[in-house]
């Protein structure tokens, strides 16, 4: 399954935004979320009124979604061993949030949402006007997940999503370090600010790209099937994303204004 949203970025509100869809297919179709749902919790972090600069423990066990039991993060499963390097210690929530996003961190992201709470996730959802996306439980936690409690996002969502956040997030969205699938489709040097996710058999990227010729537009596409390897680099699906966001890009002129 491939869903795929296109739209200008404007003044104005996300619905706004999403009112001028130039390109659009199954996009209101869910998917599992794999690790763009950290962008919603980045969002929730930066409008947790939290301090972000202040150091807090560092340590692995966090209560289900389903039941409230503990569940670890494995460092087998995760994709920043600098987290990892800091278990027993401290670290700042915004040093945090930022692994999550840029080197998309399991183990930070849950450190992250035993902060701020699924429920605070479920109003950066909310406030963007998603209809189906669900942050439901945090990584790993497979109890939850085989009794339901899923992560879930739509390519609509996605764009909406993207279309309101502040630019603060968006600065550490920009500095993504993973770059196979909806930058690689871009000129060099194209200022995109994304997140992508992937695990066997889901490939998915959503961002704002700034191009210097035109206005900036929001993609967002989820590919569920057989193609997504499941893997940082080398994946066939994120080839796919990449070749979508380049034909996109040749025609970012001719988007609706």
């Amino acid at each position: 399954m491939l869903s795929i949203l296109v739209a200008p970025i404007a003044s104005g509100t996300a619905s706004s935004v999403l009112g001028r869809v130039a390109c659009e297919r199954n996009a209101d179709v869910p998917h599992s979320a794999a690790s763009t749902m950290k962008a919603a919790v980045l969002a929730a972090l930066y409008r947790s009124g939290l301090d972000l600069d202040a150091p807090v423990p560092v340590r692995n066990g966090f209560p289900s979604a389903l039941d409230g039991e503990p569940f670890d993060s494995t460092p087998g499963y995760d994709s920043d061993p600098e987290v990892w390097a800091r278990l027993g210690g401290e670290a700042t929530l915004r040093w945090l949030g930022y692994r999550m996003v840029v080197r998309s961190s399991n183990f930070a992201t849950n450190l992250v949402l035993a902060h701020v709470g699924l429920d605070a996730v479920a109003d950066v959802w909310r406030a963007a006007g998603a209809r189906r996306s669900v942050t439901g439980r945090g990584i790993e936690d497979y109890r939850a997940n085989v009794a339901g409690i899923a992560n879930l996002v739509t390519a609509r969502d996605l764009a909406a999503l993207m279309s309101a956040l502040e630019p603060e997030v968006l600065d550490v969205l920009a500095a993504n370090e993973h770059r196979v699938d909806l930058a690689a489709g871009l000129p060099a040097g194209t200022r995109i600010a994304f997140k992508n996710g992937w695990i066997d058999g889901c490939r998915h990227s959503a961002g704002i790209v700034y191009p210097a010729d035109a206005p900036p537009y929001v993609i967002a596409v989820c590919y569920t099937g057989p193609l997504a390897a499941g893997t940082a680099t080398g994946d066939p699906a994120a080839r796919l994303l990449a070749r979508i966001s380049a034909a996109v890009w040749t025609r970012r002129h001719a988007l609706p204004t």
